[in-house]
């Protein structure tokens, strides 16, 4: 038999260009099989029948993978259920009567568009200041022309798994974007591939990050709400190659 549960929530409610409050909504016969989302279209069905706009909020794939689904559940980036995204995380981890606080990232970097929905471009323009990476042209080389280190494709893919859904930024204290950066530096300066722009690759990603973002000062928050459970030694590798960027640039340039 399928149990369902009765829920109370306090969700946030802004309209563009005005100050937002909480509005508490009763979610009645919500299943422990429904994720999170699931759980709020059930709640914007019942607004929407009594006339109320429904509440807005970001999703797309429903799979994790994405990204979009950026929530913060009872103060937690993506909610109680560790390296999980909101659209994964399912009801069975709540109990019939819990009262359930929702908001939005809390990031001056991240501008709040309406309710739950945030404007997250200032991470785009991290990606953009990366450029591209020289590839040549004409028919695709064959399989193993490029030796990869097992060690570094290994390292490639878990930088490579960042989603980009800001929770390390929601979560820092300091509203700090230094774990995706790294993760995004660094799946490409760890392959052969990535090498022609490395240099110049970490310059302008890590400049345009310190233009939006606050700096790191370890907590180790950001890792704590990833779902993607990236590792703070990106952090470490990003912070060593832009050390470096600063020096190999200058000489590139022809500067003393």
């Amino acid at each position: 038999m399928e149990k369902t549960m009765k829920l109370t929530l306090k969700v946030w409610r802004q309209e563009p260009g005005q100050n937002g409050k909480f509005q508490t909504y009763e979610a009645p016969g919500i299943s422990e099989d429904m994720s999170f989302l699931e759980m709020l279209d059930v709640v914007n069905e019942r607004l929407i029948e009594e006339g109320t706009p429904p509440i807005v909020f970001e999703s797309d794939c429903r799979e994790g993978i994405c990204g979009t689904c950026n929530l913060m559940i009872d103060g937690q980036a993506h909610g109680p259920e560790k390296a999980t995204a909101t659209c994964q995380l399912h009801m069975r981890k709540y109990n019939d009567g819990d009262h359930i606080t929702i908001e939005p990232w809390r990031a001056a970097s991240f501008p709040i568009i309406r309710d739950l929905a945030v404007d997250r471009s200032a991470l785009d323009a991290i990606q953009e200041a990366g450029g591209y990476i020289t590839a040549p042209t004409g028919s695709a080389s064959d399989a193993n022309l490029t030796p990869v280190p097992k060690e570094a494709a290994d390292s490639a893919m878990d930088a490579a798994a960042c989603i980009g859904c800001g929770a390390c930024v929601a979560a820092c204290p300091n509203s700090a974007a230094q774990l995706f950066t790294s993760a995004k530096v660094m799946h490409m300066n760890l392959l052969p591939q990535g090498q022609a722009e490395r240099w110049k690759r970490t310059e302008n990603m890590v400049e345009t990050m310190e233009e939006y973002f606050g700096s790191c000062t370890n907590h180790g928050e950001c890792h704590e709400a990833c779902p993607k459970e990236i590792s703070l030694d990106f952090i470490a590798l990003m912070n060593k190659d832009y050390v470096k960027s600063k020096i190999k640039n200058r000489k590139l340039s022809g500067q003393n």
